[in-house]
């Protein structure tokens, strides 16, 4: 490159730092030289620029949106076996994923034992949410409930209760796991009642609707909050066969197929050849408890 070229160079990526179009700095020279090697007009090469520029954007926005969503663990619906978990109905996760439910304000919720991939399906579900520029946040049934009687106690419900409503879909995960006290769940009805068809809510639970007043001891509120999640919802029940423990076992019988290698052992010396030399032996493999 010559010097009034470079000097051309570092002051289009001053530009773009002022700007802030890291892409554009980034990229313009390499996508100018295929634009002229390829013989493109102007507008060919400024449209395949900006267009750098706006997928960079928006992979940094997803980026954004995932870390915002405070998952656990990142997990996807392309990484989750459908083939291991037939009773799951694969086509309509993966309908759900297109985000249909989103724009309607229609609640998700996932129905079975622990192990059975609940909580993947609903991260997966979140996470494809995220990549459509979606704000999620992803919590625990008890934990959600902690942070509404402690802004209840500190004055600052209304606040807190605002904060959520910006959040475009909530994952609450282990719902009904545990026992609600009558103020955590007046406050848990209040939030998914503000949230009925405004925004959607995906929730995780392993008991039978029947079986919710074991947690939640206020039948009527009980009922209450079944009808606003249940109202207009997909309810996805992922069956009583861990799909976890099936995976460990199988790992575990795998493991077990697998020998210890024999130690090998040199040969006898010949006769008269004097004290016998032997090669020292191999470590053996041992399995993994």
């Amino acid at each position: 490159m010559s010097a009034p070229a470079a000097l051309r160079l570092a002051v289009i990526r001053q530009h773009c730092k002022q700007l802030h179009l890291p892409a554009v700095g980034a990229q313009c020279a390499r996508l100018a030289t295929e634009a002229a090697t390829a013989q493109q007009d102007h507008l060919t090469y400024l449209e395949a620029l900006l267009g750098a520029e706006v997928e960079e954007r928006t992979r940094r926005l997803i980026d954004r949106r995932i870390q915002e969503a405070h998952f656990p663990a990142l997990k996807t619906l392309e990484a989750f076996q459908f083939a291991e978990a037939p009773t799951i109905p694969a086509a309509t996760v993966r309908t759900l994923a297109e985000g249909e439910y989103l724009a309607a304000a229609e609640p998700v919720l996932f129905l079975g034992e622990p192990g059975t991939g609940k909580t993947h399906l609903a991260i997966g579900l979140a996470v494809a949410a995220c990549r459509q520029r979606r704000r999620v946040r992803f919590t625990t049934a008890a934990a959600l409930v902690n942070d509404l009687v402690e802004a209840q106690h500190q004055h600052q419900l209304s606040r807190v209760l605002n904060r959520w409503a910006h959040v475009e879909l909530i994952v609450i995960d282990e719902l009904a796991y545990v026992a609600v006290a009558d103020l955590g769940a007046e406050l848990l009805f209040q939030l998914i009642a503000e949230r009925a068809e405004k925004a959607a809510v995906i929730a995780t639970t392993n008991l039978s609707f029947s079986e919710w007043t074991t947690v939640f001891p206020n039948a009527r509120l009980c009922k209450a909050l079944l009808d606003r999640l249940t109202d207009r919802a997909h309810i996805i029940d992922t069956g009583t066969e861990s799909y976890r423990f099936r995976r460990s076992l199988e790992q575990r019988h795998s493991k077990s197929r697998v020998k210890p290698r024999s130690r090998e052992r040199a040969p006898p010396s010949a006769p008269g050849a004097g004290q016998e030399v032997s090669t020292p032996p191999r470590h053996e493999s041992r399995e993994v408890p």
